[in-house]
């Protein structure tokens, strides 16, 4: 579980930030639509989407399309795209069943039209490796169970009812499809709903922290992994946003580390523990170039 340190350490960036986010919306908007691509190239890439960040990147912003790629993926990152910026437009929209299959609707659109916008039923039964979504049958049932206790529950620390939620709508597994980039749009619209930037949960480290922690849950029913992998990456969201909105320079910390004196591996190991305001851009660990003079 998280430890009081990392919970003091969120609740006074989380402060911050939403004193900072309310003198400068116009700012936030365009910092999310230029975190856009990173989203979703790395949410797709988690499915095995063959698209690179820059392929993404020409598909969302210049509007190009190499022959290469199949209609199905460039659909995928178009999408998904567009279901972000309808949440973006709708930050107060409350997390229903209704917004979730809305969201499905979107993301499967001129993919899988005959599934898009719709729970599993009749005989859809669906595998990820060897665990067995819920029955079709009580899925819907199941999906509105988990929407309302999630609703109706405040006693919790926020992280561990988003992971939590996570969790459980990854193994009921709802749709015949895009199960996982519809649960990763929820936690974000989650957050968004308590004031706090989104989380990028990267591809590149799927096999050593997304599925495992989505594994725990499955054999234990514990979420201390996804709470835990969570808090890390809110931190990170929140040095990220706050950097951007304050700092004079953002720098690698490479760079950081260099100028100041720091082995690069304590550098580097301190920004994945969240001990310094670091955070990734493009798979690359930043800082604020002045960050010295804060210590």
């Amino acid at each position: 579980m998280i430890n009081q340190v990392t919970k003091d350490r969120i609740n006074s960036l989380a402060e911050e930030y939403r004193e900072l986010a309310a003198k400068h919306k116009e700012a936030i908007k365009e910092i999310a639509i230029s975190e856009l691509p990173e989203m979703v190239y790395n949410s797709n890439a988690i499915e095995n989407s063959t698209l690179t960040l820059e392929d993404t990147e020409d598909i969302l912003i210049r509007n190009q399309i190499r022959s290469d790629h199949e209609i199905r993926e460039i659909y995928e990152a178009k999408n998904l795209a567009n279901a972000i910026e309808y949440l973006m437009d709708n930050p107060d929209e409350e997390i229903s069943v209704e917004l979730i299959l809305k969201l499905h609707k979107t993301l499967l659109s001129n993919i899988r039209d005959d599934i898009a916008g719709r729970f599993r039923s009749g005989r859809e039964w669906v595998r990820v490796g060897t665990h067995i979504g819920a029955n079709p049958e009580f899925v819907n049932g199941l999906m509105h169970d988990l929407v309302r206790e999630y609703n109706s529950d405040d006693d919790k620390y926020f992280l561990e009812k988003i992971a939590y939620f996570h969790a459980e709508f990854e193994n009921i597994h709802p749709f015949g499809d895009g199960n996982g980039r519809i649960g990763r749009l929820i936690t974000n619209e989650q957050l968004d709903m308590l004031g706090l930037p989104p989380i990028i949960i990267p591809n590149k480290s799927k096999f050593e922290e997304y599925y495992p922690a989505l594994d725990e849950y499955t054999k234990t029913s514990k979420i201390d992994k996804l709470t835990e992998l969570f808090a890390g990456l809110l931190t990170e969201a929140l040095y990220r946003r706050i950097a951007k909105l304050t700092a004079k320079k953002i720098i690698p910390v490479a760079e950081w580390a260099k100028g100041n004196g720091i082995n690069l591996q304590v550098a580097t190991n301190k920004a994945m523990r969240g001990t310094i305001p670091a955070f990734r851009v493009r798979g690359r660990w930043m800082v604020e170039e002045e960050y010295k003079t804060k210590q």
